[in-house]
């Protein structure tokens, strides 16, 4: 009888051979990164604590075992300044153009109006903050680009269009899979989970009518659902799936759940017939059904997923982060505050040693001890040299931790009086300076910079009516709203984000030319410095252009303009005393 209900449940599942292949390709290479994942989860411990339930290896009852927040304030000093840096103001993204006609006023005007305003509609910095986050905990940060159009009922129940344009997605490290010892990320296939409930499914077929397999897809998985209530065993789904859904305990906990499994295949495959498929994507449910298989949605060549290391390691995809080599020291670091809490323990309570017969007795002030006429109760020895000597190495840890992480204390503005002479803090900043900016330039080039020029392909390529959107035009300081045509943002050329390359050179410059004039040879050069030149770069610099605090020769302006009130002031003051000496106006 159970032959037979494996043998019918294994005619429900007919898995297409696309879906067998994707699956035990997932497998595989999921099966690859396990030690990664394992990684993963013992920094994330660290940094999410607020119990020691999962960090402490302590077994006696009465040892500390408290888990210091140290991680998780690197992790914040990172974030906070990795984006500050990336995006400073409204000014961090460009246009260039790779011709003379790509390169017009009304180009760049026009692209980086409209990047600059779907950027800031379509909760573009808080994708990437969160991408920032898998840069620093994971140390690999991976999104893709996609068209979005959404709507919403009015008053009169029409439709009216929320956001129209290009949006960033992010993917969990923990949801794709790749080669990792592909030569390069871009050129090597690569696989993206996501779990959606029946609902979600629904309402994408519902949105999308031309994606009609959804409603296919989960026509054919009511079918299987139809068949859990009808008395099978776990075993029987164990035998006749011959495989399991990562997350759940197995496909009927799976199917019971409501949750749909859906893997995405992004490369090169041979079909049943040996014809070679390039650039496709093939989309899989249940680990069974192949719904759809499509073009990439793109017309850069290569499937629209980016990816970036913080520090990548030879001939290994996966990169590590700026934490993975501070668990150790996390580990040294708790362990030694809690010695030093283990013996301040010992001190409040010390150990007692006692003597023939006492009775039972609490120790604490004011305590009555009885004893007998030879017995004692003596405190054991009392060392605090431990203690301090604990407090100094946790100090030069806490600074190990912050330099090898490329975020010293000294960088984020904090400073304790005496410990280092000036010279060794700013020894300290210019290298945490360098290994901080190498990092968020690296942001910026692999993963900033290809997203936003793919939301601009995406735009081009889904934009079918025209786009208004808000500009400020920097000659007359006015906003302005551009009407943005298709042909518009068509142009062959790159978008560059310039947050933390162009604003630290800026920075860079500014502190070389104050360095200049607080020089001894300045006396030399001032008659060849243009003061009304150097206003307007300081003002450009600093970003205060519209507040109009330099323009040219306001100083003297200013005098003459003060000079006609004193003399207004005199003259009116002359009048006062005629009038008081003769008693009429004259």
């Amino acid at each position: 009888m159970a032959v037979s209900k494996v043998a019918e449940l294994q005619g429900l599942f007919k898995r297409d051979d696309p879906a067998i292949w994707v699956s035990q390709m997932w497998d595989n290479y999921h099966s690859q990164r396990m030690g990664k994942l394992a990684e993963w989860q013992e920094l994330r411990n660290y940094i999410f604590a607020t119990d020691t339930s999962t960090t402490t290896n302590s077994t006696l009852p009465w040892k500390n075992s408290t888990t210091l927040p140290k991680l998780c304030q690197i992790r914040d000093n990172l974030h906070s300044n990795y984006i500050s840096a990336a995006f400073p103001n409204d000014r961090w993204l460009t246009w260039e153009g790779f011709s003379k006609e790509d390169s017009t006023k009304s180009k760049v005007k026009a692209i980086t109006a409209y990047m600059a305003n779907k950027c800031r509609h379509n909760h573009f910095r808080t994708e990437m903050s969160k991408l920032l986050y898998d840069y620093i905990d994971y140390g690999n940060a991976f999104a893709t680009v996609d068209f979005e159009a959404s709507y919403k009922e009015d008053v009169h129940g029409e439709k009216v269009s929320t956001y129209v344009g290009p949006v960033v997605r992010r993917i969990s490290p923990l949801d794709i899979v790749f080669n990792p010892i592909a030569s390069n990320f871009r050129d090597t296939y690569k696989i993206v989970r996501s779990i959606k409930t029946i609902g979600e499914i629904k309402g994408m077929a519902d949105d999308n009518p031309d994606e009609w397999f959804w409603q296919e897809a989960l026509q054919a998985r009511s079918e299987v659902f139809k068949h859990l209530g009808k008395g099978y065993s776990r075993e029987d789904w164990e035998k006749a799936a011959g495989f399991a859904v990562d997350g759940f305990g197995n496909l009927q906990e799976y199917y019971q759940s409501g949750y749909v499994e859906i893997l995405e295949f992004f490369g090169d495959f041979h079909d049943e017939d040996g014809t070679l498929h390039r650039n496709k994507v093939v989309t899989i449910m249940d680990r069974s059904k192949v719904i759809n298989v499509r073009d990439f949605p793109s017309w850069l060549g290569h499937a629209p997923i980016y990816q970036v290391g913080w520090r990548f390691r030879q001939d290994n995809l996966w990169a590590m982060g700026p934490l993975d080599n501070l668990v150790g020291l996390q580990y040294r670091l708790d362990h030694l505050e809690n010695l030093k809490a283990d013996a301040l323990d010992l001190v409040v309570h010390p150990p007692l040693k006692i003597i023939g017969e006492v009775e039972e007795f609490m120790w604490m002030p004011g305590a009555e001890i009885h004893i007998d006429e030879n017995g004692d109760v003596q405190e054991l020895g009392k060392n605090l040299n431990g203690i301090f000597s604990a407090n100094n190495e946790l100090q030069l840890i806490e600074d190990r931790m912050e330099l090898y992480a490329g975020a010293p204390r000294e960088a984020a503005g904090i400073r304790t009086p005496g410990e280092k002479t000036a010279f060794e803090v700013q020894t300290l900043n210019n290298a945490a300076g360098r290994i901080f900016q190498e990092k968020i330039v690296n942001f910026e080039i692999e993963l900033l910079e290809p997203v936003l020029n793919a939301m601009l392909e995406t735009a081009v390529r889904n934009m079918n009516q025209d786009d208004v959107v808000r500009t400020m035009d920097d000659d007359l300081g006015v906003t302005e709203f551009l009407t943005i045509t298709r042909e518009d943002i068509t142009a062959s050329g790159v978008i560059r984000p310039v947050g933390a390359r162009h604003f630290a050179k800026e920075a860079q410059d500014l502190q070389n030319l104050f360095s200049v004039f607080n020089s001894g040879a300045m006396p030399l050069l001032q008659d060849h410095v243009s003061g009304i030149e150097l206003s307007k770069y300081i003002e450009e610099t600093l970003g205060i252009t519209g507040y109009e605090i330099f323009k040219p020769n306001v100083r003297l302006e200013e005098q003459a303009e003060t000079q006609g009130l004193m003399n207004q002031f005199q003259e009116d003051l002359e009048v006062e005393a005629s009038v008081g000496a003769e008693g009429v106006m004259p």
